[in-house]
């Protein structure tokens, strides 16, 4: 017996039949990112596009925005300054220079020798192209992994719905960076990784629901073990994500503005990743027609292999 129960134990929502509805938005965010993704494009950061960052100490808190006005004034094109750490930590984000050397030396004359000077990286383009191809090669080979493993664990109709729900949540934060001004660097790709990891732990357990019922409902179509599936393991799905939020949620408010731009995304992914795992993986199962019923050959598992709710 479950010690915290969110949805009362005998829930019977009907997600399956708003499946039409569900498939619509997938369909429709789905064409909208892709479409941004192709024209607009992602809004790279300097570890990907190339350029300067300078890590910087000052003695007393400094006013970012007159900083960031005398820096303007240089004319070394756009100037991103942020918080990091304490009070008097920054960081400055330079667009790449013809000669790095000579902007160095002009923003320390200009910034006056009370800042301390923590760390100066320079990225090249060529670097970062590379760290791009890199980043969506991790993503992939992290897509046929899952699919894999789903395959011999469940079958391979539960491994194709999984990956099209987890590509679907990937895609959506990745249409972040480019829909929303946030700043695609290194911390995104592993926001993304972050997703599928989330995502595809909820969408196992209902997914091991299925496989259980499957069996024990043998005379019940598959609408119906869908839907008692789901609703089974809804408790323990909310429970979840609840507690997650909580800590991203801290993070978000009280971690700085480094942290805070690191969690965003993965709020949203957090929901998303237990919206998709309901509204569309389980689903997805519906019209890929799992084997059940008279069609199933299958031992039935052990009653002590049940999944808590």
């Amino acid at each position: 017996m479950a010690i915290l129960n969110l949805i009362p134990n005998q829930t019977s929502i009907d997600f399956i039949k708003m499946r039409k509805i569900s498939f619509a938005v997938v369909i429709m965010t789905t064409l909208t990112i892709m479409f941004s993704l192709l024209f607009k494009g992602l809004n790279y950061g300097v570890d990907f596009k190339g350029g300067m960052t300078i890590e910087l100490r000052t003695q007393t808190k400094p006013n970012i925005e007159s900083m960031r006005s005398t820096l303007l004034k240089m004319s070394i094109g756009d100037v991103s300054l942020q918080e990091f750490g304490s009070d008097h930590d920054l960081l400055i984000r330079l667009e790449e220079q013809k000669d790095p050397e000579a902007v160095i030396q002009k923003i320390k004359s200009t910034l006056g020798s009370t800042v301390e000077y923590r760390k100066i990286e320079t990225v090249g383009p060529k670097v970062g192209r590379e760290m791009v191809q890199k980043g969506f090669y991790a993503i992939c080979y992290a897509l046929i992994a899952i699919l894999i493993y789903i395959a011999v664990r469940f079958e391979w109709r539960f491994a194709v719905c999984a990956v099209i729900a987890l590509a679907h949540d990937c895609l959506i934060v990745l249409g972040m960076f480019s829909i929303f001004p946030l700043e695609f660097n290194e911390t995104a790709i592993t926001a993304v990784l972050i997703t599928a990891s989330y995502s595809i732990n909820d969408t196992i357990v209902v997914f091991d629901r299925v496989r259980e019922n499957i069996q024990k409902m043998r005379k019940d179509n598959l609408t119906d073990i869908l839907n008692k599936s789901i609703n089974e393991t809804l408790s323990r799905t909310l429970l979840t994500v609840l507690t997650t939020l909580l800590s991203v949620v801290a993070l978000y408010f009280f971690g700085g503005n480094v942290i805070s731009t690191f969690v965003l995304p993965i709020m949203i992914a957090l929901v998303i990743g237990t919206l998709s795992s309901i509204f569309l993986a389980s689903p997805l199962l519906l019209l890929f027609n799992i084997k059940y019923g008279k069609d199933l050959d299958v031992e039935v598992i052990p009653a002590n292999q049940n999944i808590p709710v």
